[in-house]
């Protein structure tokens, strides 16, 4: 018989601790668990080994007995001969509902062992896991999300009916608690987490919940001072520019940006900066009334 090396199934390091123990346990059980592989007899051999192995390192005797021995294990009962009684407790324990049977664990175990523990011997299949969860990646463009809405999804060929509030981030990720994976031995279902893919199709520069674009205005409005219409998000401004206006100046639209998320009615703002378009192709009068500026200058 060949020594089993149960940390090498569990995929922990021997200086594993109970928690990580249990935790690794968990993740292979449900991976390998029967009702969730039908009719497959490699992931039914798998949940097997997986169990054995959890019940000899989740039990601290047992455990501190395999590390005692390891691959030694055939001189083991020399010292164990008082702990003969486990063959009563395996007998007395067969039979009952959800455990295996003797031929569920192998010659190592026995041998070393002598029967099964009392630890996990009614949880093997009874234990319930949470389902799997589904991770899915909606694009929608920047003003699909200007307002709420609702959008139906497939996902694992299930339609699942959403609403998108105003405001979503690009690459945010929101939770959809039960809409994962179904559980097993009427564990809860798994989570349904959608990452949003926002692609900006607009003019505007878009951070959180601020707008900022850059509007153009002639040189002339800007020494002199002037009017200007300018198009926000989902309507239209008009703006008086003062006289003298230097390039880059910057003006803040108060409630005119993007929707907070989940704040209904409340807005980030709009920045607007003004670039100013020098004049070209000057007619002669043009560049003889600029000559006279600059003379004054």
């Amino acid at each position: 018989m060949a020594f089993i090396d149960y940390y090498k199934i569990l995929e922990v390091p021997k200086k594993a601790s109970d928690k990580d123990i249990k935790k690794a346990y968990r993740k292979l059980a449900r991976k390998y668990h029967p009702d969730l592989n039908p009719n497959d007899k490699t992931a039914e051999k798998k949940f097997k080994e997986i169990n054995e192995a959890n019940e000899v390192l989740s039990n601290p005797e047992n455990r501190k007995k395999y590390d005692a021995y390891g691959k030694d294990w055939q001189h083991a009962e020399q010292f164990e001969k008082a702990k003969q009684q486990q063959q009563y407790q395996r007998t007395s324990h067969q039979g009952q509902a959800g455990d295996f049977s003797g031929e569920d664990f192998s010659d190592f175990f026995e041998s070393m062992f002598g029967g099964r523990s009392t630890t996990n011997q009614r949880s093997s299949r009874g234990v319930k896991f949470r389902g799997q969860d589904y991770n899915a990646e909606l694009h929608l463009n920047l003003t699909d999300v200007y307002t709420s809405h609702k959008r139906t999804l497939t996902v694992n060929g299930k339609n699942i009916r959403i609403s998108i509030p105003a405001g979503i981030e690009n690459e945010q990720v929101i939770k959809i608690k039960g809409y994962g994976g179904k559980g097993v031995n009427d564990g809860p279902n798994g989570d349904l987490y959608i990452k949003f893919s926002i692609i900006n199709n607009t003019v505007f520069k878009r951070d959180k919940d601020n707008l900022f674009k850059t509007v153009t205005i002639d040189l002339y409005t800007a020494i002199l001072g002037g009017e200007v219409t300018v198009a926000t998000f989902d309507s239209k401004v008009k703006l008086k520019v003062k006289p003298e206006t230097q390039n880059e100046t910057k003006v803040k639209l108060k409630g005119k940006g993007f929707p907070k998320y989940k704040k209904e009615g409340q807005f980030g703002d709009l920045y607007i900066t003004y670039q100013i378009k020098m004049p070209k192709n000057l007619s002669e009068k043009e560049k003889e009334l600029f000559n006279e500026l600059a003379k004054l200058k």
